[in-house]
């Protein structure tokens, strides 16, 4: 298809400031995203200790409360996906920011306060609900910048869109760290009263309340950033290639943009009707034979790579708050507020270590490295970790005490080349691929293809590393299946690097419209 003029403008623009206002109104609602998604495990330690006391809380339980937010998530994803390209990113993307303020409060307000399984079940409800509005803000966010960005910068800025994630698993934890740790200093008579009564292992009534608030602070970043997000205008590409209105395109981007490449834009627009002729190529649906002579290997390559870096990406969060414990007391004497503190302190450790530090790496080498050789890379380097750790990890690692300092650096190298790595690029790729009247719905497949890993990995790790019944007072897993499943994780990794190698598509300096038109697809081998 010739590109429109205004899109070729669109191009080759210099970086302005609306680029990077766009990175923090698109970025904030993946902040909020990964505050919710990782806030959990520190909560289903309180809670534990609030509702189930000295009981175990159960795997089904606690696999039930991991999995649900990640259903909601896949089918938030596939439902605003697509209703992204059928009424607009812009439309859509408020919906969905309203919905996860809205569920974030509903999650502190979760009825009852005594009766655990309504607890539980009301929790789940708005968690699920969150769930899909977390969904929908993925598929459009990365759509939004990437029909926003330069072609010379799109990665980074897609990236940058991302990274904020980073930081939304560093306050979850910070929030809750603060939280905890006021809620303890403000309550410790009734504490010291639990302790001498010999109940210190009871939660006092106020703790009740501090999970619930920890879920509410969620909201906020969100509710900041909606007038913002309504001021944006409906991405040029959209207006121009989906709705044929090349004109309105052009003067939404006049509307935010200064550079001198686009003071020509009303001048070549105004030679264009508002009805473009469409490309014969343009003319095919989605899931037709044409799209998937043409598509369907980047469809299938973007899925199944995110399907296998979220099984890797999830797993290992959920691993990391059950291996690791830095607290000198032991894991059965501590209070509400200490486990759960404990928790979230590891997670900031490895946050600000190594997660953050990925993301930005990629901010950095998106565009001169290419997202294939990234990707490829990070897979890679995290299945050699996953092996140097679970080889030796029965006779070695676990002999060692839980706060290993060796262990420690290995497990936040795998975060590092997670993010710099498939867990940002799987984000990129499909807002490249995918012409614009499809890339919202086939952004949200491939995100719901790896939100199904995320269950996976997540749920099945709980259940193939639960202890027998004569051993489930063992706050750690069971060495053997923790052995085990970081040997499956790093063949999870390997998989990876094939499917990368053998099926993903470069998109580094290309404009979004050249991957439209791109030739039809092989699997002859390395694709370029």
């Amino acid at each position: 298809m010739p590109a429109l003029k205004v899109l070729s403008a669109l191009d080759v623009a210099r970086i302005q400031w609306y680029h990077f206002k766009a990175i923090i109104v698109a970025g904030m609602g993946l902040f909020t995203d990964a505050y919710d998604l990782f806030c959990i495990a520190p909560i289903m330690k309180m809670i534990s200790h609030i509702y189930y006391h000295k009981d175990s809380i159960g795997t089904a339980v606690l696999s039930t409360s991991y999995a649900i937010a990640l259903l909601g998530t896949a089918l938030g994803q596939l439902i605003f996906g697509y209703l992204g390209d059928r009424v607009g990113r812009r439309r859509v993307y408020g919906l969905c920011l309203m919905i996860m303020v809205l569920s974030s409060f509903g999650c502190g307000f979760s009825v009852c306060t005594t009766r655990r399984s309504c607890v539980i079940a009301s929790l789940g409800f708005f968690r699920f609900v969150l769930g899909l509005g977390i969904g929908g803000d993925y598929p459009l966010s990365a759509t939004i910048m990437s029909e926003f960005a330069n072609k010379r910068t799109r990665g980074a800025f897609i990236a940058a869109v991302f990274s904020m994630q980073g930081l939304g698993i560093l306050m979850s934890s910070a929030v809750t760290m603060a939280v905890c740790e006021a809620f303890k200093n403000a309550g410790k008579e009734s504490l010291e009263k639990m302790r001498a009564a010999g109940m210190e292992n009871l939660a006092p009534a106020e703790s009740d309340i501090a999970w619930r608030l920890i879920l509410m602070i969620g909201a906020l970043p969100a509710a900041l950033t909606f007038y913002w997000r309504m001021l944006m205008p409906e991405t040029a590409r959209y207006t121009a290639l989906v709705e044929n209105n090349a004109i309105q395109a052009a003067k939404d981007m006049q509307s935010v943009m200064s550079d001198s490449v686009l003071s020509q834009i009303a001048e070549d627009s105004s030679s264009e009707t508002p009805q473009q002729p469409q490309s014969s190529s343009s003319s095919y649906k989605l899931f037709s034979r044409r799209f998937f002579s043409l598509h369907g290997c980047d469809l299938f390559a973007a899925s199944a790579n995110w399907f296998l870096v979220d099984v890797v990406f999830y797993t290992s969060n959920l691993l990391l708050s059950q291996i690791f414990i830095f607290s000198n007391k032991p894991p059965n004497s501590t209070n509400v507020y200490d486990s759960a503190f404990e928790v979230a302190k590891v997670a900031a450790i490895v946050a600000a270590c190594s997660t953050i530090p990925g993301y930005w790496f990629t901010v950095y080498f998106i565009d001169r490295i290419g997202r294939v050789k990234i990707q490829i890379m990070g897979f890679f380097l995290m299945a050699v970790v996953y092996l140097v750790a679970g080889i030796p990890y029965s006779w070695y690692w676990s002999k060692h005490e839980k706060t290993n300092k060796g262990f420690m650096v290995l497990y936040g190298l795998i975060f590092f080349f997670s993010n710099f790595g498939p867990n940002t690029t799987t984000f990129i790729i499909p807002a490249e691929l995918f012409p614009t009247r499809f890339r919202s719905t086939c952004h949200g497949i491939s995100g719901a293809a790896g939100k199904l890993g995320a269950i996976v990995g997540t749920v099945g790790f709980l259940w193939a590393t639960k202890h027998p019944e004569e051993d489930k007072e063992d706050v750690f897993p069971d060495v053997k299946r923790v052995r085990v499943a970081f040997l499956i994780l790093g063949g999870v990794c390997i998989a990876g690097v094939l499917v990368t190698y053998f099926f993903t598509r470069e998109t580094m300096g290309r404009s979004l419209e050249e991957n439209e038109e791109d030739d039809i697809c092989t699997t002859s081998g390395p694709r370029q």
